[in-house]
Order: C-alpha cells, then structure tokens, then sequence
C-alpha cells in the first residue's frame, strides 16, 4: 500500500473526507500503480482520468461504508426542547 495515502473515514478522521482529500489520495494511488510522478504530455489524458475515476470510486465508497459503533451524527446533536406550555 502506498504509505502517503491517510485512511479517509471515521474514526481515523473526525468529520467526512473533503473533496480535496480525496482526489488527493486518488492522484497517489494512480501515481504508484503507473509507476509515474507526473505523466509525459501523451499520457496525461488517460493519467487524468484515472484520477478522476479513482476519486468518484472513493467517494462512492466513503459514502456508501457503514461504520458499525460509531455515533450517528443525529445521535451527537442535541434534542429539540420542546416549547414551554
């Protein structure tokens, strides 16, 4: 595994992945399995979209992984008081 590529989900991070995080972490990926820091100019089309498609696959994931013990983010807010009669 590549060692510059951080655990994206709770409780390794306290609040969802940004955007950024994420892409970031694809472009790492994308660049140890092509074995490239930075594509020559014929292969920077299909680099970017392996990038891209990394990123949409790890947010898709991200989204969809349930985290079994973790407090839900409505468990963690505060009830509603109920108006006074």
């Amino acid at each position: 595994m590549c060692r510059s590529i951080k655990t994206l989900r709770p409780p390794a991070i306290p609040e969802d992945a940004t955007e950024e995080e994420i892409r970031a972490a694809a472009l790492q990926y994308v660049r140890k399995v092509s074995g490239f820091r930075a594509p020559a100019a014929h292969n920077r089309e299909v680099f970017d979209r392996a990038v891209d498609a990394v990123a949409e696959a790890t947010a898709e994931l991200l989204a969809g992984i349930e985290v079994r013990g973790a407090k839900s983010q409505a468990a963690e807010q505060p009830a509603a008081k109920a108006p006074a009669v």
